[in-house]
C-alpha cells in the first residue's frame, strides 16, 4: 500500500525556507572552516620561514587579518541592509560572512586581551565553539519542527557547554607548556 503524504501550503513554505536557512549555514559553515585551516597553515609557514612573508605592513605595522575579518563582516552587514540581494547575492554573502567571521575569529585571543601571541590559547577555543555552533546550526531542524527529543538534546548540549567551559578555563594553566614553543617559534621571525 502507498501512502502519500499532502502538505499544505504554510508547510510546504515554511520547508522551503528551512531548506534556504540550511543552504545558507552550510556556505557559512564552509568558508568558514576552510579559511580558518588557510590562516592557521598560512601563518604557520610564514613563521617557520617555509614560504615569504606576505604580511601586509603599513609604515612597518603589521595588519593583522582580523582586520580583514572585520572589513568584510563590515561589508556584509551593509550590504544585507542596505541592499536587496537575491538567491546568489546572499549566496555570496553567506561565504563572505563566513570568511570574515574566520579572519576575525582566528585573532580571537589578540583582541581580547589586546595583544599577545597570534597562538593564543582563546583564538584556537573561540574558533572551535564557533564552528560547533555553526555546524549545529546547519543540522538542526528549524524551531517550529522542534520535537521533544530535539529539545532534550538542546538542554544537554547546554550542559556540555557550561562543563566545557568549566573544563576550559581550568585548562589555561596547562597550555602556558606548548604556547611558550609556539612563542618562542614566533620571537625568532626577524623583526618586522
Amino acid at each position: 500500500m502507498i501512502v502519500f503524504q499532502v502538505m499544505n501550503e504554510s508547510e510546504r513554505d515554511s520547508a522551503q525556507v528551512s531548506s534556504a536557512f540550511h543552504r545558507k549555514a552550510r556556505w557559512i559553515l564552509t568558508s568558514f572552516l576552510f579559511t580558518f585551516m588557510a590562516a592557521r597553515i598560512t601563518v604557520f609557514l610564514i613563521a617557520s620561514r617555509r614560504i615569504p612573508d606576505i604580511y601586509l605592513h603599513f609604515g612597518g605595522t603589521h595588519v593583522h587579518h582580523m582586520n580583514y575579518g572585520i572589513l568584510l563582516l563590515s561589508g556584509v552587514g551593509a550590504y544585507l541592509l542596505l541592499g536587496s540581494p537575491r538567491e546568489k547575492g546572499l549566496r555570496w554573502a553567506s561565504v563572505l560572512y563566513g570568511i570574515g567571521l574566520a579572519l576575525t575569529f582566528d585573532e580571537f585571543g589578540m583582541w581580547l586581551h589586546l595583544g599577545g601571541s597570534y597562538w593564543q590559547r582563546a583564538s584556537f577555543d573561540a574558533m572551535v565553539v564557533i564552528g560547533g555552533f555553526l555546524s549545529l546550526v546547519v543540522v538542526a531542524p528549524h524551531f517550529s519542527r522542534f520535537r521533544p527529543n530535539h529539545w532534550f538534546a538542546a538542554v544537554a548540549l547546554a550542559l556540555a557547554m557550561v562543563i566545557f567551559a568549566i573544563m576550559l578555563v581550568d585548562s589555561f594553566r596547562y597550555a602556558h607548556r606548548i604556547l611558550f614553543r609556539i612563542e618562542t617559534l614566533e620571537e625568532a621571525l626577524p623583526p618586522q
